[in-house]
Parts: structure tokens; C-alpha cells; sequence
């Protein structure tokens, strides 16, 4: 038959993404493949799983909010440097088929075309490279699935185990209405031959539209074996279309990471309840607490623990660690001078407040209600209540009093703060910056201090008290 030979053995995987829809249905201004899902576009998901395949270039097809779509994928895209991307818009949108038309003129020949949706955001790259091998250069290759209740989607109506047709819910028989397999939206194909199907597609049907899967019967009627690659996890070919459905696909991405920490040993006191919205990687006996949020790139090292209600992003927290419910941890971008560090055995909380720049050394004490920011912390150096830290450097075994702050920013400039080795500070200091408090200093406590103290020394800056007998308070008038 003219489909059996093998027209581009290994040949190079070219991603075609369909974006263009407007998603009336989650009545938002914000474009529907925007939406978040796990702290990430829904769209971005799937440029994700085309790097897995490691694809040679991407075609994303916008139209509604395609500026918007358009920049937010260039952000977060175009540095990588991963593959090729494109954009082609579809205006007006006529059906799924017009919409990979858009692509035709940036489709290269020699490659195998994946067509994706922006909307589905949880296929599995395994899954796509299956079906990458069942098309194999020579076929067209539909992903397909058993619904109970197909509504709504094309049924695959098949001669014996070869596919004939798919064919649209408002066009099908009553007959075709009770087939249970129903197509994805997913298919790869060889670009060559799509690009000859593309321009045989019609209207002629209830929609009025250019169907995509018309191209199935242009590919029986040329003698192109029709496979379907069939998988059973419906997650993997769930859209969105409404923020029901984008809640319950964030709850399937969350029961799915936190089933793979789980099995990697890591102890979670409740799996429901564990968000993960960039990358979270765990040593062993890591135990995670109810109601925690992680966000960019989290590393937990052996025997940490996290309570429960804290919010973790961007940190390295080392061996022995333990925070303290309701923490607030937000470091900024991995590998950056705003990245944050917390040493081993260091403790943190509750309900203490880490911001970019904060490096904790080991056996580190961070109290209720004590921001750092910008600071460094020496080994065993504590701040244990309602205290403020920024731009400072703090010395091993510093005991930093509650009320306590650093006075950094003097209206123009940040100034730094330093506190050397086994300095005691007293309760509700001012150390106005920039400063440098001597080893082994004592600062009394309610002192405001503008100069530097020599070490070993007891420094006080204060009023003298002073008593004022029988004094009345004013009356009101």
C-alpha cells in the first residue's frame, strides 16, 4: 500500500499547539490556556511535555488574547532555548482543522507533527512518545480513550481493529452515539502528508467547520494506516474549560506528585492537603505537615520537617531542620543573591518570616514573628521573638533580643549591620546602620545605637529615667 514505507525513519518531532479558544466558560478577562494549573500556565505545562519530547520546534496557534498568550510564552520560553517556537494566529476561528492550517507555511516536511491543545495540560511525554512510535514516520496515529458517557467528543468508528473514521458528536449516527472510544484531540502524523489532508478538509457538516479529524478518512481513502494508540488515564487527556474543571485537574496534579514523594519515602500527614507549584526534592525521612505550599525549586534535606500552613519557595533547608508552622519562607530566583539558606538543625517558627537573601547557618534559632531579610546568620546565632534582621551579618552565637531591629534604610540607601561573634543584644534595640557591634558585646536593652562598639564591651544608649511626682495626665476639654 502507498502508507507502508517508512518515509522519515527517526525523524525530527515538530509540536503543534492549539490555542486560539476563548474559553467563554471561565467568564475571566484572562485568556483560558493562562489559567494556572500547579503555579504554571496551563499552556506552559504542555510547552513543557514538547521540551520532554524534545522537540525540534514548537507552533503555538493563538487568537483570542493572542498578544497576551503570545508574551507570556516568550517570557517564559524564548531563553531556554530549548526548541524553535512560533506563533501563527487563527482569525477568525473556524474549527480545529483551520486552526492547524495557520501552521502549514512553518512546517517543515521531513518531520513528524504532534498536535496538541493548550487547554490539556497533564499528558504524560511517555505517553506521546508512544504514540510518536506507533505513527513511526508512516502513519497517522490517533490517542484515544473508553469514556462511560462519550458526550460530546468524535467517536472512532473502526473496520475490525483498523480505524476508518472519527466521527463528531452532532455528526454522528444514533447508532455511532453509543461508541464508547472517543478521540483525544492528540495525534501525531507525518508532516508531508498533513499538509495534503489540510488541503482537501470542507465544511460540509453540522458545525459548519474545518474538522481536524477529517483527515482520517483522507488517509483510508490514500491507503495510510490509521492506528490508535488507546490509554486508560483519563487525566492525561482532560481539558479545561471551566474553573471546575481547572480545580479539579489541580487536585489530579497534586494527588500525582504527591503520590511520587511518597513513594520516594517521604511522610506527608495528608496527601490531599500538599500544593506543589514548582519543583520539590526531598532526602530521606523528610516528614511534610498538612496545608504546605512549595513554590519554584524547593531541596529538603534529610530529617526535615516542615508543620503545617507554611508557605516554602525557592530555599535550600538542610539536614535536621525543622519549620515551624506558619512560616513564611520566599527566596528568590535559584543560584541568585537572593536565594535562601537554612543551615542543619537550624529551627525556624512559628510564624516567622524568611525573605530573599536570608542564609542561616547551622543550629540557627528564627522565632515567632522575626523577618530576616538579606542577612547572614553564623552557627548557633539566635533571634527567638518579634525581632527584625536586614542587611546584616551576624556572627556564631549571637543572642539577638526580642523588639530588636536593624534601622537599615535611611530613606535613599540600604546600609549593612554588623554583629560579630557572641554578642548579646538586648530587648528593643534600634541599630541604626551602618554599624558594627564588637565580639562578645553586651547591648543593653532599649538602646538606640548610631556608632560602633568596641568588643567585650557593655555599651547602654539611653534617657536617663526620670520620675515626675503627683503629674496629671491633660482632661479632655
Amino acid at each position: 500500500m502507498a502508507g507502508a514505507q517508512n518515509i522519515f525513519p527517526d525523524a525530527p518531532v515538530d509540536v503543534v499547539i492549539m490555542a486560539a479558544g476563548k474559553g467563554t466558560r471561565m467568564k475571566s478577562k484572562l485568556p483560558k490556556v493562562l489559567h494556572p494549573l500547579a503555579g504554571r500556565a496551563l499552556v506552559q505545562h504542555v510547552l513543557d511535555t514538547a521540551a520532554a519530547l524534545q522537540a525540534r520546534q514548537v507552533t503555538l496557534i493563538t487568537g483570542h488574547g493572542a498578544s497576551e498568550v503570545e508574551a507570556a510564552v516568550a517570557r517564559a520560553t524564548v531563553a531556554t532555548g530549548q526548541f524553535d517556537l512560533n506563533f501563527v494566529r487563527q482569525e477568525p476561528q473556524l474549527g480545529t482543522g483551520h486552526a492547524v492550517q495557520q501552521a502549514l507555511p512553518v512546517l517543515r516536511d521531513d518531520g513528524i507533527v504532534v498536535v496538541l491543545s493548550g487547554d490539556v495540560p497533564l499528558t504524560q511525554p511517555d505517553t506521546l512518545t508512544q504514540l510518536i512510535a506507533a505513527c513511526g514516520g508512516t502513519r497517522l496515529a490517533l490517542l484515544t480513550i473508553d469514556f462511560a458517557d462519550p458526550t460530546g467528543y468524535g467517536r472512532i468508528v473502526r473496520a475490525g481493529d483498523a480505524v476508518q473514521a472519527i466521527v463528531e458528536q452532532k455528526d454522528a449516527t444514533p447508532a455511532q452515539r453509543q461508541i464508547k472510544e472517543v478521540y483525544s484531540g492528540i495525534m501525531a502524523v507525518p508532516a508531508v502528508r498533513l499538509k495534503k489532508w489540510l488541503s482537501r478538509l470542507d465544511n460540509k457538516n453540522a458545525q459548519a467547520e474545518y474538522y481536524l479529524t477529517d483527515i482520517v478518512k483522507f488517509a483510508v481513502l490514500d491507503g495510510v494506516p490509521v492506528v490508535a494508540h488507546k490509554i486508560h488515564d483519563a487525566v492525561q487527556v482532560a481539558g479545561v474549560n471551566s474553573p471546575v474543571q481547572l480545580a479539579e485537574l489541580e487536585r489530579a496534579y497534586q494527588r500525582r506528585v504527591a503520590l511520587q514523594l511518597m513513594e520516594q519515602g517521604v511522610r506527608l500527614a495528608d496527601p490531599a492537603r500538599l500544593d506543589v507549584r514548582g519543583s520539590l526534592s526531598c532526602a530521606q525521612d523528610v516528614f511534610i505537615d498538612v496545608n504546605c505550599v512549595f513554590e519554584g525549586q524547593v531541596s529538603l534535606g534529610e530529617g526535615v520537617k516542615i508543620g503545617p500552613n507554611c508557605f516554602v519557595k525557592n530555599v535550600s533547608i538542610a539536614a535536621g531542620a525543622v519549620i515551624h508552622p506558619f512560616t513564611h519562607i520566599e527566596g528568590g530566583a535559584p543560584g541568585s543573591k537572593d536565594a535562601i539558606e537554612v543551615g542543619a538543625g537550624a529551627l525556624i517558627g512559628p510564624f516567622a518570616r524568611l525573605r530573599p537573601g536570608a542564609r542561616l547557618g547551622e543550629a540557627v534559632h528564627i522565632g515567632n514573628f522575626v523577618e530576616v531579610k538579606n542577612s547572614t546568620m553564623a552557627k548557633g546565632a539566635k533571634a527567638n521573638h518579634l525581632a527584625y534582621l536586614g542587611d546584616a551579618t551576624v556572627g556564631a552565637r549571637v543572642n539577638y533580643g526580642a523588639g530588636s531591629i536593624t534601622a537599615n534604610y535611611d530613606g535613599a540607601n540600604k546600609h549593612r549591620t554588623i554583629i560579630e561573634a557572641d554578642v548579646h543584644i538586648g530587648s528593643n534595640c534600634v541599630l541604626i546602620a551602618p554599624l558594627t557591634i564588637g565580639a562578645g558585646g553586651t547591648v543593653g536593652g532599649g538602646s538606640t545605637l548610631t556608632k560602633d562598639t568596641p568588643p567585650l564591651a557593655l555599651t547602654v544608649a539611653r534617657a536617663r529615667q526620670v520620675s515626675l511626682a503627683n503629674w496629671k495626665r491633660p482632661s479632655k476639654k
